[in-house]
């Protein structure tokens, strides 16, 4: 027996071909998000390197959104600042960062901790999301509501793309990393006499601690106005 065919509304094939079409879209942007290429910390604008011990960390800091698009969600744009911590590791051992703490600490003192995904997830969401998004369809069929999960996938796939990829740096290798800091409550600019702070970094094997290490972000900035006054002059009419 052949089983009964029901009319599909040109209204419902519409919102579906739409759906459909807005997640390809979603997906063909999500593959293009690449960060930079890492290069070895002592290349970068601000560092601290430490010969002794064949170890250097550089921090690299996003704070215009302009500068890091790739990224699935607008953390600069509240109070979230995207930071690439580098660690190039020279030596002939491997080093462990399990018990390390990546810390920003502004011009009045404030130690800040990397945000967790929870922390992100309750800066750029509202109470709204976690009751989920209605979709509304042509009468008489009911709105679809997609529920989210605790934690919002774009945080998670960020994480996994532009996050660190393990807590052991191996020897003669570099290692790199996004982290988030609130700085929402800080003076603006938030960097102006701040330093990121690492401690508690120690060798794999747990026989040596690493002294801590101070990013200071003022040579960053000076950094960023020497080339933004490089372009001015480029400009510049003879």
């Amino acid at each position: 027996m052949a089983l009964p065919r029901y009319p599909v509304s040109p209204a419902l094939t519409a919102v579906f071909l739409a759906l459909i079409n807005l997640f390809q879209t979603a997906y063909a942007v999500a593959a293009d998000k690449k960060a930079p290429a890492v290069k070895s910390a002592s290349q970068y604008d601000t560092f601290d390197d430490h010969p002794n011990e064949h170890v250097t960390i550089a921090a690299e800091p996003c704070d215009d959104p302009a500068d890091c698009k790739f990224f699935r969600l607008p953390y600069v744009q509240h109070g979230l600042l995207p930071i690439r911590v580098i660690i190039t590791n020279n030596s002939d051992r491997a080093l462990s960062l399990d018990d390390a703490r990546l810390q920003f600490i502004s011009a009045n003192n404030d130690i800040i901790p990397a945000a967790t995904d929870d922390d992100l997830n309750r800066r750029l969401f509202t109470i709204k999301s976690v009751t989920g998004t209605k979709i509304p369809m042509p009468a008489p069929i009911p709105s679809i509501t997609i529920h989210h999960p605790a934690v919002d996938k774009k945080i998670l796939e960020d994480e996994t793309d532009f996050g660190f990829s393990g807590t052991v740096v191996n020897a003669n290798s570099t290692l790199a990393g996004y982290l988030f800091y609130d700085v929402k409550a800080l003076d603006d600019p938030a960097l102006k006499g701040a330093q990121l702070y690492v401690k508690m970094v120690h060798t794999l094997d747990g026989k040596k601690d690493l002294f801590s290490f101070s990013v200071p972000f003022d040579k960053w900035l000076a950094a960023q106005a020497k080339k933004d006054s490089g372009k001015d002059a480029g400009f510049a009419k003879p």
